[in-house]
């Protein structure tokens, strides 16, 4: 199995609009960044995507996609979920599941209102299965949270891990050796038991300097540390620093560290 990391860049992308700073004119590929975004391959050739940001298309074709078989949804913002149109070229025969958090479920229901509502016959839209999980509570750290079963994907068990986006509940994604949490700024502590025995971890760390919503660089590292995978990736990254720059930020402050900018187009081995 295989996670491959479509988009690594923060809500703007890099370059950013209108912006010529050294990251957004850099000439290192590793440098231009599409929106946030996964995809899962499993051994029986299903794949399963993570966000559908505004580029879905562009990296669906970039990452050669044939079939897609599901959506999990991180939370709702923009850069995670305005390309949802675009996967209703994989459900032309049969109604496609997507898993979303119940707030993010709600607010897809409402941004994508088309979806789920008779029209016309011509035009096309996705044809889905939205199903609603609820993990807010468990987000929120309560003392009787309700923390979500596992999803049986393909015979594949996908766990929700339940995290804190700033006030928002947001989920990330375990399966196998390996997670996925982007935006994040807090992760509750049974959560962190769902954790345990990574070997692969790719989770935000928007830059250097503080964030009410975003773990920084070095928030994240503790955060690594802590939950101790193998290997670690930062993702979700905005254009303060180049590729380049961040692996001189950790050699220099993290050094022996087996953590590393991710960068679009990476692929990771999952056991």
């Amino acid at each position: 199995m295989e996670l491959e990391l479509l988009g690594t860049g923060t809500s703007h992308g890099i370059p950013v609009i209108s912006c010529t700073c050294d990251v957004c004119t850099s000439v290192d590929s590793r440098d231009k960044r599409l929106r946030a975004s996964a995809l899962i391959r499993l051994d029986n050739g299903m794949t399963i995507l993570i966000d559908s940001g505004p580029e879905f298309r562009i990296q669906a074709l970039r990452a050669g996609l044939s079939r897609l078989d599901t959506v999990l949804f991180t939370h709702s913002h923009a850069d995670h979920t305005h390309g949802l149109d675009d996967v209703r070229i994989f459900t032309h025969t049969q109604d496609m599941p997507i898993y979303a958090e119940q707030r993010c479920a709600q607010e897809i229901r409402e941004r994508f209102a088309y979806i789920f509502h008779r029209t016309q016959e011509g035009g096309g839209k996705p044809h889905i299965k939205l199903i609603s999980i609820e993990a807010e509570s468990a987000a929120q750290g309560e003392a009787n949270a309700y923390y979500p079963p596992p999803i049986d994907i393909g015979g594949m068990q996908i766990i929700p891990i339940p995290a804190m986006h700033g006030s928002i509940p947001v989920l990330g994604w375990r399966i196998g050796d390996t997670a996925y949490l982007t935006d994040c700024s807090a992760i509750p502590e049974a959560s962190l038991d769902r954790l345990k025995g990574l070997t692969n971890l790719v989770i935000g760390a928007l830059r250097e300097r503080p964030h009410s919503t975003h773990f920084s660089f070095s928030q994240a590292v503790s955060v690594i540390h802590r939950i101790g995978p193998q290997h670690a990736w930062f993702t979700h990254i905005c254009h303060d620093f180049s590729h380049q720059g961040i692996i001189d930020w950790l050699d220099t402050n993290h050094p022996g560290k087996k953590i590393e900018p991710a960068y679009d187009g990476l692929r990771i081995t999952i056991r």
